[in-house]
């Protein structure tokens, strides 16, 4: 079975976005770099709004092109998926979608879009397994990345940490309630104004 990788970029005190579910700084080094993620004409992973490709610092790209390079299927809840409209049914990583709702996908959106609309985390977490095979799964952190994480189907997590103090907003870790140990990262790479860590989940 894949790896399952709770991930987002992150304020250094904990915030994925404002209350307004704006991210601010937090996607500024995606494109203040001058190395592309992927080739030049590659589009899989064009920025979905503007359609600038991103551009980061060597080491961050070296890093986000082997871990999104990995992801098979990407587990999201349906608040950043009516924020981002699925990305127009092109996850930027990844060739399956997961969203955690009780309301099923808009009518006539993308059919063609590998895009699955379950009730539940656990239930999520099983249809992502059964997408992805031996690939990770990538669980976007928040109140659906909490949630699974406290179930305990979360293998690792990885943050993005940007040099930025938001004081409130939307969580990392969302409401989650109890710890939740987690070992000595495994991953520490500097990039230009981001740190990525990785961490495995203790068993």
């Amino acid at each position: 079975m894949g790896t399952v990788i709770m991930h987002n970029v992150v304020s250094v005190d904990g915030f994925i976005a404002d209350s307004n579910d704006e991210v601010g700084p937090l996607h500024e080094w995606y494109f203040s770099g001058d190395t592309p993620i992927t080739p030049a004409d590659d589009q899989q992973y064009d920025h979905s709004a503007t359609g600038t490709a991103f551009r980061v610092s060597p080491v961050s790209a070296a890093y986000v092109r082997s871990m999104w390079e990995a992801i098979g299927v990407i587990v999201m809840g349906r608040t950043l998926f009516d924020l981002v409209n699925g990305w127009e049914g092109h996850p930027p990583a990844g060739d399956h979608v997961v969203v955690v709702s009780n309301r099923p996908k808009p009518e006539g959106w993308h059919p063609e879009a590998s895009y699955h609309f379950v009730g539940d985390v656990t239930a999520a977490i099983d249809k992502a397994r059964e997408l992805a095979g031996d690939r990770t799964i990538a669980v976007n952190a928040g109140e659906v990345g909490a949630q699974i994480l406290a179930a305990g189907l979360v293998d690792e997590v990885a943050m993005d940490v940007v040099p930025v103090v938001f004081g409130s907003g939307k969580r990392f870790f969302g409401g989650i309630e109890g710890q939740v140990l987690l070992r000595d990262p495994h991953v520490v790479i500097q990039g230009e104004r981001v740190l990525h860590l990785r961490y495995k989940v203790a068993r």
